[in-house]
């Protein structure tokens, strides 16, 4: 039998391709198939989901869109869980289409930019790998680094401060190491001998000549990038009423050798909004080393085996349009092509199968599918950048920290009923922060933890918000509602968010109160409360809290836990006298 006579079934298909605009990026992603598969009928009837079928290089690829108008994360997880449901011999999951970029001002022409003619000499040695020059058309490829993640998940904060980003935590399950292995390859390939995607894109049109027109370059000179302090006028579809006389609003740009796109790797933000601000877009991309802002992958996080490969159509700011979508979409396309010409088939085959872990699409799901009234509720509990305030202390350097591997009375509150508190005293300059910034974010300290949801509040007299227990269970109930026990535990809230509204974060006594209703829950499973610095809690409210954890302790809950820092004060030595002390 012929390869292409063979009866192809669901279990053929190792590789998920996703994309979300079916006029751009399914098109673009079907003319990638070197070869097309006939349509095969529904495995699951639950599966709402069409597919396209066919094959690039040696994978049987599987390739379906999001829901006409109906983009963002939501829409995402999905159409992801009813692909695994369906097919079940898929390896891992490319996430491919179109983004926004966060540009690199570095020549003449921007009030904010670093000027070419103002660099000293120091910036003339800068590290060339780290300026990410991004124009429209390249292609962004998520990719961790030690510093940053793949993707950062984040949200429109409005109880901080009106279009403010908000770290929302998550993050995408790695592609196995195979895919990551073909992308350093394909790394080195493009330093040598230059990328295949120009290839690709003529292969794609002479095969599709309907293509031609809507997916061709639209040229340089439709590559606009304004100051980040223009703002797009008011009724106007064009930008040339944008550009100023002389095009004084533009940044003045270098012209690159030729139109070839280039490829960048690095962090994709993703949210459930478009983002169209230049000064929100450069401040966010500041913090978290932002290059690409999407829609989708946020839908994908903690469950699929992802690679996100987004090809820039704007610059995430007031002037975007749709010019360059299909063209974007296709060097996209291009690329996820490519890189799978370069990945052996038969070891994707030993890999472990996604839908192994499909019940963490249905926990994430959950969660994302809350009502109206359960985000409100959500977002009345943000009241501090919380993210933020523990990111300010340092990383753990490598071989500190694991005492807590041996630790006894460690081990004794993580796994036996004898105390729902911890707490570990030490004097200034030991190292107390650390460990809690490691056992929240450090993947080995992490595993001590294992099946457990951590909430954290590092305290700091820096400020009123950071010094307040009220800021603290806030900030506790916030983490606890985003996490993926979030839909359990969030309708103990519900009738306190009923009863205050936006105010129910200003009241200690009603949140711990739901604290306490959580605690009782057996239903919600391990929760770690880690409060940091209690010494720099507000004085007057920290003995209450001290009694607050005492009267937990008496009633024997023991699937609540309280991982608490202090330096060693008569006061709160005194308060916390019955508890496990380290």
């Amino acid at each position: 039998m012929t390869e292409k006579s063979r009866q192809y079934t669901h279990g053929d298909y190792t590789v998920g391709w996703i994309c979300a605009l079916p006029e751009t990026e399914l098109v673009a992603a079907g003319a990638m198939l070197d070869e097309e598969h006939p349509v095969l009928p529904a495995a699951d009837p639950q599966d709402t989901n069409s597919y396209l079928l066919g094959k690039i290089g040696s994978h049987n690829v599987v390739i379906a869109c999001l829901p006409a108008e109906m983009t963002g994360k939501v829409s995402a997880a999905t159409v992801a869980k009813d692909m695994v449901r369906s097919f079940k011999a898929v390896r891992f999951g490319l996430m491919v289409g179109i983004g926004g970029g966060a540009p690199y001002y570095g020549v003449i022409g921007n009030n904010n930019a670093r000027s070419s003619e103002s660099e000293d000499e120091d910036s003339e040695e800068e590290d060339f790998e780290d300026i990410k020059d991004i124009r429209l058309g390249d292609v962004v490829i998520s990719l961790h680094s030690k510093s940053a993640e793949a993707v950062v998940q984040y949200d429109f904060g409005k109880s901080v401060q009106e279009k403010e980003f908000i770290h929302t935590g998550g993050k995408l399950n790695k592609p196995p190491n195979i895919v990551l292995n073909a992308v350093a390859m394909l790394k080195g390939q493009h330093e040598r001998k230059g990328h295949k995607i120009r290839e690709l894109l003529s292969k794609m049109v002479s095969e599709n000549p309907r293509m031609a027109t809507k997916f061709q370059y639209p040229g340089s000179a439709k590559d606009r990038l304004f100051k980040s302090d223009v703002v797009h006028v008011d009724g106007k579809k064009s930008c040339k009423a944008c550009c100023g006389p002389s095009d004084v609003n533009l940044v003045k740009r270098k012209d690159r050798y030729d139109s070839a796109p280039s490829l960048h790797y690095g962090t994709i933000g993703s949210a459930d909004q478009v983002i169209k601000d230049a000064t929100l877009r450069d401040n966010w991309a500041k913090k978290e080393n932002i290059i690409c802002f999407e829609m989708e992958a946020a839908g994908l996080m903690d469950s699929f085996p992802c690679l996100v490969i987004r090809g820039i159509c704007d610059y995430a700011d007031s002037h975007k349009n749709k010019i360059w979508q299909p063209y974007a979409a296709a060097t996209a396309a291009a690329y996820a092509k490519e890189l799978l010409l370069v990945i052996p088939g038969q070891p994707v085959m030993d890999l472990p199968l996604i839908e192994q872990i499909g019940n963490k699409f249905m926990q994430q799901l959950t969660t994302l599918r809350q009502s109206d009234e359960e985000k409100q509720c959500l977002q009345a509990f943000r009241t501090t950048d919380y993210e933020t305030q523990k990111n300010l202390n340092p990383k753990r350097e490598e071989g500190t920290c694991l005492w807590c591997l041996d630790d006894e009375r460690f081990r004794n509150w993580r796994d036996k009923s004898t105390s729902c508190l911890l707490w570990v005293t030490a004097d200034p300059g030991c190292g107390k922060s650390v460990l809690s910034r490691a056992l929240v974010d450090d993947p080995e300290l992490k595993l001590l933890l294992n099946d457990t949801t951590i909430c954290y509040f590092f305290f700091k007299d820096t400020s009123e918000d950071q010094r307040s227990p009220i800021s603290a269970l806030a900030a506790l109930l916030h983490q606890l509602f985003t996490s993926e026990i979030g839909a359990k535990v969030i309708r103990h809230a519900l009738p306190a968010f009923q009863e205050n509204k936006d105010k129910v974060s200003q009241y200690f006594e009603v949140m711990w109160g739901i604290v306490q209703d959580i605690a009782l829950d057996p239903g919600c499973g391990k929760i770690i409360f880690l409060l940091d610095a209690l010494d720099e809690c507000e004085s007057s409210k920290q003995q209450s809290l001290i009694e607050k954890l005492k009267g937990l302790e008496r009633m024997q809950i023991r699937h609540v836990k309280f991982f608490i820092t202090s330096r060693p004060y008569w006061d709160i030595e005194k308060g916390f006298d019955t508890f496990v002390q380290i």
